[in-house]
């Protein structure tokens, strides 16, 4: 049985396409998981475990499905939905992981991240990710009513969709060097995140050792995940379809699973 990883599904009831399929894709393929990871962004906005709408209510009930059927699901809080907690985690069943996070995978050390703390290099974004972060300021955020979270959201969509267009592409990618202090920080052998929508294998050699980064693509249309078994990562596609995209047991990484 392999794990499992999704990234920046975005889920939101403007698009009902997306939920139906991550519904489907939880019903189907996630089953025969061994642990299911989605690693930050699942839905595009949440303002607040108080404030659950009917498709969120539905991807919940699906995540609860799942989970009541033996698969261990783990979710990592995005910059769009920083908010989730405890009443999310009961619901579905789900466990919120922090970020980043280790876990050994066949014997491979794994480092879990959204992605966001590696993109160093935009400044003005990593300013606010400490301001959302601190449980001060998303206490005072919780305690305004449902009409102001809604308008605040609004405004925060329009000043990310203003910073993106005017930002140089290269600054919302990740940031090789911070990249390279986390993998030796965590003496981690594989790296996995969302964040960039920039999918790929990615090695970097850190301490003389060989590392290797996947990231994961956003799930919108293609609707892309990987699974990790075994040494061997490969891209998932709902609906049909599995592309090798690495073996870590012959690149050197790391060793073949036991």
């Amino acid at each position: 049985m392999a794990y499992v990883f999704v990234s920046d599904l975005h889920l939101d009831g403007a698009q009902p396409r997306a939920i139906e399929q991550f519904v489907e894709f939880l019903g189907s393929e996630a089953r025969s998981a061994r642990a299911l990871y989605v690693l930050g962004d699942l839905f595009e906005t949440w303002l607040g475990d108080d404030l659950i709408d009917a498709p969120r209510a539905r991807v919940c009930q699906a995540l609860r499905a799942l989970s009541a059927s033996g698969v261990p699901i783990f979710v990592m809080r995005g910059n769009r939905d920083f908010l989730l907690d405890g009443e999310f985690a009961a619901q579905t069943g789900a466990r919120l992981l922090p970020d980043p996070v280790l876990l050994e995978i066949d014997g491979i050390t794994t480092l879990l991240t959204h992605g966001d703390l590696l993109c160093t290099d935009d400044r003005n974004y990593q300013q606010l990710r400490s301001l959302v972060n601190e449980p001060g300021w998303r206490r005072r955020l919780l305690a305004l009513s449902a009409t102001t979270r809604n308008a605040l959201a609004a405004i925060a969509r329009a000043g990310s969709r203003k910073h993106m267009a005017q930002a140089r592409p290269s600054i919302m990618d990740v940031n090789t060097a911070t990249v390279e202090r986390v993998f030796g920080a965590a003496n981690a052998q594989l790296m996995i995140h969302g964040h960039t929508h920039r999918p790929g294998i990615h090695q970097h050699l850190v301490d003389g050792q060989p590392r290797t980064r996947v990231v994961l693509d956003a799930w919108y249309d293609g609707v892309q995940c990987i699974r990790v078994a075994g040494g061997r990562i490969d891209e998932l596609r709902f609906g049909g379809g599995v592309r090798p995209l690495a073996d870590l047991s012959e690149s050197g990484t790391a060793h073949r699973a036991q």
